[in-house]
């Protein structure tokens, strides 16, 4: 087995000039790697691509797949400047830089994914350290299944996207991520991770400067809910 010509080093290189990358043939996950990376002293905006995963897993642990030659999957390490109680905030900017790079119509799926014409094209998985400081570091996983070659330009488009939205102000990342997001104004029923929280339903007013759903239950109470204690969101 060896790398697509696409996503080989010198092509990698050549999309991302600059950026520190580390590329395999296979991986159990990119996941995995840049987490061990980061711990390591990995710098912000460090990639990890890999041909072949193995064994990859996208928000609360769910599998992904991610064949051989088909699709992309990769995982970014940032440093942000963020709080702890926003950590949340990494799921909006980067889900819409992926909807922007997937094209016009392309829908966001609070918490984790982009659809278009109702097939997921895109998926987010994040994983956080936090400090006394906030924020450490996160590593960003993520899925386009139907990426298809150059797929190091690709990847460059999504960087590109998200560096854009990270440097932006917050309201205006949240003005086009409502824009694109197909959950805001329906009636949802949100699962929860184990311990954090019982199944909760309501309609969708928007989203927050922390990533949370803004729920208004039937009662009329709105409540909060952070992408990072979702297990999955279903329509009500």
């Amino acid at each position: 087995m060896q790398l697509s010509a696409d996503l080989t080093p010198e092509a990698l290189e050549a999309a991302l000039p600059g950026r520190c990358v580390r590329s395999y043939v296979a991986l159990l996950s990119t996941g995995s790697a840049a987490l061990g990376w980061a711990d390591s002293g990995a710098p912000d905006g460090a990639v990890v691509v890999a041909g072949h995963q193995l064994s990859p897993r996208g928000h609360a642990g769910r599998p992904w797949q991610v064949a051989p030659g088909e699709g992309l999957g990769l995982s970014l390490v940032v440093r942000p400047s963020l709080p702890a109680e926003r950590e949340g905030w990494l799921y909006t900017v980067v889900l819409s830089a992926l909807a922007e790079v997937c094209g016009e119509e392309a829908a966001i799926e609070w918490p984790d994914e982009v659809r278009l014409g109702g097939e997921r094209v895109a998926a987010v998985g994040i994983k956080t350290r936090l400090g006394s400081g906030g924020v450490e570091f996160g590593v960003v996983d993520m899925l386009l299944p139907t990426a298809q070659p150059p797929r190091a330009q690709v990847i460059g488009a999504v960087l590109e996207a998200i560096e854009g939205r990270r440097a932006a102000p917050p309201s205006a990342v949240l003005e086009r991520y409502d824009r694109r997001c197909a959950t805001v104004g329906r009636e949802v029923r949100i699962r929860f991770l184990a311990g954090t929280g019982p199944v909760v339903g309501g309609r969708a007013l928007g989203t927050l400067e922390d990533g949370a759903l803004l729920l208004e239950t039937a009662a009329g109470r709105r409540a909060p809910v952070r992408p990072q204690d979702v297990r999955g969101l279903e329509q009500a």
